[in-house]
């Protein structure tokens, strides 16, 4: 037990939509007879659907992240890496990224939702020369990258070195991507518009290569069909049917035999769990911890899982539910409801069962795409519609405002090329502490010890 409390221990892993989602349900359901505790590597909470708009400039970092403290009424929130899961002891080992000093947090309840890592299928070389898109530092990087490169070519006079540096490849024709190189294009071709006078706009090249016969493979065939109309007419190259198989610095080689020479290759073509995840004492479905109806992992009743690290069966399909934020918000309600039910021995535990009521995607500058309760819309309603619906879901009225205003102001004004140079960042390789850091060291001392 916790010192000088006999409190019930609820430990929450995770910072994404499922983590927060799982928070506020805590928050809700019980009052102080329960310590609820996250663990995040990150303090804040991110907005993911808004992130491609990050890198092009549209809204700023701070507009769509929201400190994970502002959530905690009564929880606690802990900074550090997650380093390792015993199911058996009921043990969390945890690391703190400043220093690495480790320390055991022990639970009653346990709510893994650590969400994915980007997947790059071993190809070593693509994961080094590519830029991804799951993170803040992510479209940072993203933004400042293509800003920096626009400032050398408007200098550049050799043509042929000029499209290099104004060639963008973004890899997965999924959401992510797709909203990525619609956004990409718009900035640059803006931004050369109205700033780069020495570049010429015939060597802006933009490409999305998809491994399927089209692109948005979520969607209905027509709605995605007129994305990919959208994108073509907005000037982006779509390549459909292969894969990139290797880069470098300044290439992608794909599966066809062609060598697109790039300066931007940014990689969104899949996704795969974090390596506590996969080596979690548990059964996995697609390097994804395995989960019953209800959301607990087998054998563990005392565990739960869900969001982008959980395997969730749909028995509806016979195939498994996305990890989207809709499902991750449905999934938090039904694992406060059955950890409740097993805490207060009241009422029945409900399985998790729910339908998507829509999914949608901008495609570029006040056009997009949308299907909603199985009605399809296209152009500026649906790019209206994804505007409404997120800026609903974003949390905090602050938030709101601040989003709100950005787009208003995107509406008249151009958008900002300022480029941000690197940022200095100090850490340390050992405090002096104590002289118990290692892992195992610590789940022994914690096994060994008695019962408060």
């Amino acid at each position: 037990m916790e010192e000088g409390t006999d409190k019930i221990k609820i430990l929450i892993l995770g910072g994404g939509f499922a983590g927060i989602s799982a928070l506020q349900q805590m928050e809700k359901t019980f009052g102080n007879n329960v310590q609820t505790t996250l663990v995040s590597e990150d303090n804040f909470f991110l907005f993911t659907p808004m992130l491609p708009e990050m890198a092009s400039g549209t809204i700023h970092p701070s507009d769509i992240s929201i400190p994970i403290r502002k959530f905690c009424k009564r929880s606690k929130f802990v900074q550090a890496k997650i380093s390792s899961i015993d199911l058996k002891s009921r043990l969390v080992a945890i690391t703190r990224t400043f220093d690495g000093r480790v320390k055991v947090l022990g639970y009653d309840y346990l709510i893994i939702a650590l969400g994915g890592t980007t997947n790059f299928f071993g190809n070593k070389r693509i994961e080094g020369n590519s830029f991804t898109m799951k993170t803040i530092q992510d479209a940072i990087a993203i933004k400042n990258h293509v800003i920096h490169m626009l400032e050398i070519a408007d200098g550049e006079e050799d043509q042929k070195a000029q499209e290099k540096l104004l060639t963008t490849v973004v890899v997965g024709a999924g959401f992510a991507g797709v909203e990525t190189i619609g956004e990409i294009n718009d900035f640059v071709r803006e931004s050369v518009r109205h700033y780069y006078h020495n570049i010429r706009p015939e060597n802006i090249k933009t490409v999305l290569v998809s491994g399927s016969a089209g692109i948005l493979p979520e969607l209905d065939p027509k709605l995605s069909q007129k994305a990919l109309e959208s994108l073509q007419k907005a000037g982006v190259r779509i390549i459909t049917k292969t894969k990139a198989v290797d880069a470098g610095e300044d290439y992608v080689f794909l599966g066809t035999g062609e060598t697109i020479p790039c300066a931007t290759m940014i990689w969104t073509a899949g996704l795969t769990t974090d390596s506590v995840i996969a080596t979690l004492d548990c059964e996995h479905k697609s390097g994804k911890i395995l989960v019953d109806e209800f959301l607990r992992i087998p054998g563990n009743p005392n565990v739960f899982s869900f969001g982008d690290c959980a395997a969730i069966k749909d028995k509806k399909t016979g195939g498994f539910y996305p990890p989207t934020a809709q499902h991750a918000l449905r999934e938090s309600k039904i694992v406060a409801h059955n950890i409740r039910c097993i805490i207060t021995k009241k009422g029945v535990q409900k399985p998790f069962n729910f339908e998507s009521k829509g999914m949608m995607a901008i495609v570029g500058k006040r056009n997009g795409i949308a299907t909603i309760s199985g009605h399809n819309f296209s152009g500026t309603i649906a790019w209206l519609i994804w505007k409404t619906y997120y800026l609903t879901m974003l949390p905090t009225f602050e938030k709101k405002f601040k989003v709100a205003i950005d787009w208003t102001v995107n509406l008249f004004f151009k958008r900002d090329i300022t480029l941000v140079r690197k940022i200095k960042k100090k850490s340390m390789g050992k405090m002096d502490v104590d002289d118990i850091n290692s892992i195992d060291q610590l789940l022994f001392k914690a096994e060994q010890a008695p019962e408060q």
